[in-house]
């Protein structure tokens, strides 16, 4: 499995490029489904193949980024496997691992400085699930026989 799969649309284009550069720094395997330029595209377009990619378990987790963060997160939440969390800081992205075990970090870029940004990402990355009663509780998000 890759370490680490990201996307965006225009909106969230530079960002995108700053968060791939820091991880790959560190030494990440960072695979990039675009777009390859802050041209405009529907967010949707490049989301889908990020959020398949995830749920089929070729990736175990993503960075998708657009303007507010919810229409990305929206699009790859319609897949079953995936929690997709939007995150402004790093006490939310904690949370989202912590307690929810988002597989996606879903960013605003347009509210979020960049070093606010590369805090959430790294705080993502690191945390682990908690487990125990949260388990329960995500097991119950997707729909399952729908």
């Amino acid at each position: 499995m890759k370490d680490i799969v990201i996307s965006c649309d225009h909106a969230g284009f530079d960002l995108k490029e700053l968060v791939k550069s820091e991880l790959k720094q560190q030494g990440m395997d960072v695979t990039d489904l675009g777009p390859r330029n802050a041209d405009r595209v529907d967010y949707p377009d490049m989301i889908h193949p990020l959020a398949k990619a995830i749920n089929d378990g070729q990736f175990k987790r993503g960075i998708i980024i657009c303007g507010s963060g919810n229409g990305v997160a929206m699009t790859a939440n319609k897949y079953p496997k995936i929690r997709a969390a939007i995150c402004w800081n790093k006490q939310i992205a904690s949370l989202a691992r912590l307690h929810n075990d988002a597989n996606i970090i879903s960013l605003p870029a347009r509210f979020i400085t960049e070093s606010e940004a590369l805090a959430c990402v790294s705080t993502f990355l690191t945390e682990q699930f908690e487990g125990g009663r949260h388990a329960d509780r995500v097991n119950k998000i997707a729909i399952k026989n729908c």
